[in-house]
């Protein structure tokens, strides 16, 4: 791909005759109010036929790197239809068209915006192809690009950089090698900086970052209106999302199992201020239009939650089909199997993408972002101590402890945003491999000072 500054057009090759030109279109929004141009494919050569684009001479005429075209007539409204014709005369793809056998994807349809852009203007004439890593199978991976879908995996090298950071995960925008394609596999070259991105601590003992989902605009924190349900379980989840740069939003489900589903709501909404929460029912999809309506074009959602939640059933719901595979909670404890396996971009009808993952057992706090963002109660109370770094245990002064006291910061709460603050602490120093070198120096010193103390005692304890 070359990128031409004075047109600021990204040129693609293409195999084949038909040639594909990426320009900014019209701006589109995201939630975090920066307007995203709308990066449209166009189609030069044979065009075939849509549902409401007319003749096959409706779009472009005929002939390789031909320009002339010829009017449409079936269609007369350029915008009636997904997939429309500009004033200029060029086909404007749907977010995924079937072109000559292949699947065509514009880049703004994927999530595609200036914060990639500007890491991808190349030096020295170098082509790049964008793509989008759709899904991920044991270290093998899905992409998608303006070429449509095709497998890739990682180059050599940048699977030995990336030894310390960790792979790349679903959602991630990379630079590939070829175009993808059906029946090759493409090598990714480069990983681009993650605008926003949910990881966990992995499950286990050893000490891994483990990335749920990159480059995502609003993550809804998924529970069950069952055995699931649980406040502080959700409280934990939303710290996370704070903590990635993305919108949190809640979803209760099942709600046609809950005849409390109201009084359950303004439980959480109490709990999570400022923060959407919404009552659905996915396997009879009632609620689910503000769900919808929340996720834009160009946007990206991500569900998290542990197992049998309901994402899949969600996502099903979402997409007017049974696209993804779901399974029975037992009835013993009310959890749910562990039916989806890996993570799964899809693209929503009408605009937006979808990220389905695995449910999960447990989700470690990595750091302490994002906890002030869900106890902001607390925040403002800690505001008014005495110390700037009060850690509102026996120190005099303390606003917060006099709150807990006093009756008017509930005593509970305030130990689970503690549970919560000493979880994160010790994992960050976990996963900080300089801080932990640095502590396990600290206590070498001190294991070799209480043997010097022993052996000047004479060995007596």
């Amino acid at each position: 791909m070359g990128f031409d500054p004075a047109r600021g057009l990204f040129s693609f090759p293409r195999p084949s005759t038909t040639q594909r030109l990426i320009s900014p279109k019209r701006p589109i929004a995201t939630s975090h109010g920066d307007p995203v141009p709308q990066y449209t494919v166009k189609v030069q050569g044979h065009t075939r036929n849509h549902p409401g684009h007319g003749p096959k001479s409706a779009g472009v005429a005929k002939g390789h790197g031909s320009q002339q075209r010829t009017p449409s007539t079936a269609d007369p409204c350029p915008r009636a239809h997904a997939g429309a014709c500009c004033g200029r005369g060029w086909t404007r793809v749907p977010l995924a068209a079937q072109k000559e056998d292949v699947i065509v994807y514009e880049l703004s349809a994927l999530g595609f915006g200036p914060f990639f852009e500007q890491q991808l203007r190349p030096s020295g004439g170098d082509e790049v192809i964008p793509a989008r890593i759709a899904a991920e199978h044991r270290g093998a991976y899905e992409v998608w690009s303006t070429a449509g879908p095709g497998r890739a995996q990682l180059a050599g090298r940048l699977r030995l950089e990336l030894e310390d950071a960790g792979a790349p995960g679903v959602g991630d925008w990379v630079v590939v090698k070829d175009v993808p394609g059906p029946g090759h596999t493409t090598v990714i070259e480069r990983v681009l900086e993650r605008r926003t991105v949910f990881t966990r601590g992995a499950a286990g003992r050893e000490a891994r970052i483990q990335v749920i989902a990159a480059n995502v605009d609003l993550v809804f924190a998924v529970c069950g209106l069952d055995a699931d349900f649980n406040v502080r379980r959700i409280e934990r989840y939303l710290a996370r999302i704070w903590a990635s740069g993305a919108q949190p939003a809640v979803i209760l489900n099942k709600a046609d199992i809950c005849a409390g589903t109201a009084a359950r709501v303004a439980e959480v909404e109490s709990r999570a201020v400022g923060v959407p929460v919404h009552g659905i029912s996915a396997l009879h999809s009632e609620g689910i239009e503000a769900v919808r309506a929340s996720i834009h074009d160009g946007m990206t959602a991500a569900l998290v939650g542990s197992s049998g939640a309901g994402k899949s059933t969600l996502v099903n719901a979402l997409l007017g089909g049974e696209r993804m595979r779901t399974g029975e909670v037992r009835a013993s404890d009310g959890r749910g199997c562990h039916v989806t396996t890996h993570r799964q971009l899809v693209l929503l009808p009408g605009g937006g993408l979808l990220l389905d993952t695995p449910g999960m057992r447990e989700l470690q706090l990595l750091d302490e972002d994002g906890i002030d963002a869900i106890f902001g109660d607390i925040a403002a109370l800690a505001s008014a101590c005495r110390f700037r770094d009060c850690r509102h245990d026996t120190e005099p002064g303390c606003a917060v402890k006099e709150a807990v006291e006093s009756g008017a910061l509930d005593a509970d709460r305030f130990e689970h945003y503690r549970k919560l603050e000493r979880e994160a602490r010790a994992n960050e120093l976990r996963h900080d491999e300089h801080r932990r070198r640095q502590a396990e120096r600290v206590w070498g010193q001190l294991s070799d000072e209480v043997a010097q103390l022993r052996k000047w005692k004479g060995g007596k304890p």
